[in-house]
């Protein structure tokens, strides 16, 4: 009696495998996980269907939920008097849906098994919602559809927007978040990295502990699962969302930054609420979504490569100051005392703005916005291991004059420190995407340095920009270095206040010396673009 599968190769030879795997690419992913279960020679066919790594991508701007969202709260308003009823039957309903099944069903309409997935969400938090449980019913129903162990981070895009290519259209939009405007936004990408091993690792917030015995504890579990997957203590790549509450998050960026390798391309949201999968009841201040290639990955598996490249979009103005002394504020707002260099007398902080603010009136530039760029030198360790010593540039947003000091945003300044004063510079901020646009070019030109000259191909890309067209000017800048250099390649990405990144920094039209030769890896006024790129096997 022939065997089932006998038939099955029958059906193969008389299609012919070219034809075959022409119909099995154009399959839903569903349908397309079925058929690689059909038997042997139908699975290797598909793991060559999908033997490159691949990204998919879409975003849904849909009107009508925040209406039927309105119409429910109303009616149980009406009908229900007990407060409780009121918060229970808001929360029920599945008010996303509709969106997380257009985005969902877009990514999923092409073959793909996902590896990691990412959905940036704005709207229906000004009706007082908790945001929290929006991001966390979203990602549950994203996790329900693609699959309870896939690495699922949601975060609150409700601030400023989000960049993303549109589930209805194709057409890639930059999307700022209007609360008026009656339309919720969610941006979903899904990953998938043969030979890699993606997972998510916590930073926790817990009372019991010294902060920085838990940001040890986070670095250090970064690098163990690095060193358990691919055999070093640096990942490929790390994606990190901060709680917007957390204060600490600059001792943690600084600390991996030192810790970590170089290689190791960090990138990520600075400020944002979020929820992600295998969260457990501890407080928690911050994840990571760590990308480690596989040690074992099966032979024929080329190399998966992450860059990221950083456009800036401050400009100095003034001289270089020293700081003298810094109160810490409660709320992570220190006054710092500083005097210019080479002078040994303090300045009063007003007098040092309003030297600022002529200096930048007799550019013709109008800007009451300014931050300092400071210059650190620490020594770092992890526990009883000593990581080495940086120096690193940290921007800090100056709030006011005060007691003859600055205050100032953010904590870790120090005396000795030194730091120049900047402003947005929009005009700076194009110049340096403009830069961006050229150093992306060069992946056209299919050369690759790093792995013997062999052709990268760019299949994905993510943006986190803290500037939107109200700074630019002009739509869509973000976006055009990646078009433009990449048509039609998937893109994502989210509008932040403040955004992680470490890698090649473009220059600016004027740039301070500490901009050229210091590492800064967050970044206010700057657009973030990881590029993904692949480069095949050598066949021998």
């Amino acid at each position: 009696m022939a065997s089932p599968h006998s038939g099955i190769a029958a059906a193969i030879d008389i299609i012919g495998e070219d034809l075959l795997q022409s119909i099995v690419s154009r399959l839903p992913a569903t349908s397309f996980a079925s058929a690689a279960c059909v038997s042997r020679s139908w699975n290797l066919l598909c793991e060559r269907v999908l033997s490159r790594p691949k990204l998919s991508s879409a975003c849904s701007v849909n009107p009508s939920l925040q209406v039927t969202f309105i119409q429910t709260l109303t009616f149980t308003l009406i009908t229900n008097y007990t407060p409780n009823h009121v918060i229970g039957h808001v929360l029920s309903p599945n008010y996303d849906q509709d969106a997380v099944e257009e985005v969902v069903n877009k990514v999923l309409s092409e073959p793909i098994r996902p590896h990691f997935a990412i959905a940036s969400i704005a709207g229906l938090f000004g009706f007082d919602l908790d945001e929290e449980d929006v991001l966390e019913e979203a990602r549950h129903l994203i996790s329900r559809k693609l699959g309870s162990q896939v690495p699922v981070i949601t975060n609150d895009a409700s601030c400023f927007g989000i960049i993303g290519r549109d589930a209805l259209s194709d057409e890639v939009k930059e999307i700022p978040f209007k609360l008026d405007d009656g339309a919720d936004i969610i941006m979903l990408t899904v990953g998938y990295l043969p030979g890699m091993k993606v997972t998510t690792i916590p930073l926790l917030e817990q009372n019991k502990e010294p902060e920085m015995f838990m940001i040890d504890k986070f670095v250090t579990d970064i690098r163990e699962f690095s060193t358990s997957v691919s055999g070093c203590n640096s990942p490929a790549a790390i994606m990190m969302y901060c709680d917007n509450y957390y204060t600490g998050m600059m001792d943690v960026v600084e600390k991996m930054d030192c810790a970590i390798p170089p290689e190791t391309v960090i990138v990520g949201d600075y400020f944002s609420e979020f929820r992600y999968t295998n969260e457990t009841d501890n407080a928690f201040a911050a994840v990571a979504l760590v990308f480690a290639v596989d040690m074992n990955k099966p032979p024929g598996i080329g190399e998966t490569q992450f860059h990221a490249v950083v456009s800036s979009g401050l400009s100095p103005v003034g001289p270089t100051y020293t700081t003298t002394s810094v109160n810490e504020d409660i709320n992570n707002a220190p006054l710092i005392a500083a005097r210019r260099e080479g002078s040994h007398e303090n300045i009063d902080g007003q007098i040092v703005l309003n030297q600022v603010y002529d200096e930048l009136r007799r550019d013709r530039i109008q800007s009451r916005e300014l931050y300092i760029g400071v210059t650190k030198r620490r020594k770092y360790s992890i526990g009883q291991e000593n990581v080495g010593c940086m120096t690193s540039l940290a921007f800090h947003r100056v709030l006011e004059s005060r007691q003859q000091c600055l205050l100032v945003f953010g904590e870790g300044i120090k005396i000795g420190d030194t730091f120049h004063f900047y402003y947005p510079d929009s005009t700076a901020a194009i110049s340096s995407v403009a830069a961006v646009s050229s150093h992306l070019r060069s992946f056209n030109r299919g050369s690759n340095n790093a792995t013997g000259g062999d052709k990268q191909d760019v299949f994905g890309g993510l943006i986190f920009s803290c500037c939107g067209e109200e700074f630019f000017g002009q739509p869509n800048i973000n976006i055009s270095p990646f078009v433009d250099n990449f048509p039609g390649v998937t893109l994502g990405g989210t509008f932040c206040s403040v955004v992680f990144g470490r890698g090649v920094l473009t220059p600016c039209v004027k740039e301070s010396q500490e901009q050229k030769a210091v590492q800064c890896c967050m970044h206010t006024k700057g657009v973030v673009y990881l590029i993904m790129s692949y480069t095949p096997s050598k066949r021998i």
